[in-house]
């Protein structure tokens, strides 16, 4: 499962370019951009991340910010902000923003600065997943089996993520529909789908040589795991 970022920002072109840099990168990204919009999506739904403008029209960042902080919601927010005032960054921080970048900003520094509040946000152990010799960074989205690389796709990823997260266990077709598809009723084309994905990412995982890591349960489902099944 991808990682959920909320961006909000009323300048379209801000919010289309920090959105087309981070669905690039691997994130799934939603996108508010009033603060009466960013308060409701991000007390109504779970993100792992919000980006969060200070000018916004209504309501502003810093309101939105203090609420949800109020309300106990401790997901890491990084500030964007047009003033960078040393008084306005310190306001911001003591309001219980994680981060701060003056605008304009480089996406690749926007990038680098919410995966490091992701390393210290959440325990390591949960950004990378280790079963035998195959490594998933999901901060990097990033896949090693031993000292070799493994180009995934988007899809392949997040197959990848949730059968190493239930590791030694069965993951069903209808758990990979909802977690990865979002498909809450499983029918013939989508399990069609599924196996050949999981074809795919067998090909790429299970090399010749390595011991075979995703096996099939006929009937059932898939299991990622190194014992002998």
């Amino acid at each position: 499962m991808s990682i959920q970022v909320l961006v909000v920002d009323d300048d379209a072109t801000i919010s289309r370019s920090v959105s087309e840099k981070l669905t690039g990168a691997g994130y799934a990204v939603s996108v508010a951009c009033s603060g009466e919009e960013a308060f409701f999506m991000a007390s109504s739904q779970s993100f792992d991340l919000m980006v969060l403008d200070l000018g916004l029209p209504g309501r502003d960042g810093r309101e939105v910010l203090s609420a949800l902080r109020r309300n106990g919601k401790a997901l890491p927010v990084l500030i964007l902000s047009a003033q960078s005032e040393i008084e306005t960054r310190v306001d911001a921080l003591r309001t219980g923003a994680d981060d701060f970048l003056t605008k304009p900003f480089s996406l690749l520094e926007l990038e680098a600065r919410l995966q490091a509040l992701l390393r210290r946000g959440r325990p390591e152990h949960d950004l990378r997943l280790i079963v035998h010799d195959l490594t998933l960074d999901i901060a990097l989205r990033r896949v090693e089996r031993g000292e070799h690389v493994i180009e995934l796709t988007g899809l392949e990823f997040d197959i990848l993520e949730l059968l190493m997260r239930h590791a030694n266990q069965v993951v069903s077709r209808e758990m990979l529909a909802r977690a990865v598809w979002k498909e809450v009723q499983r029918a013939t084309p989508i399990d069609n789908l599924i196996d050949v994905h999981i074809g795919r990412l067998r090909k790429k995982v299970d090399v010749a040589g390595m011991r075979p890591l995703i096996h099939t349960k006929r009937g059932v489902g898939f299991t990622l795991s190194d014992r002998a099944l």
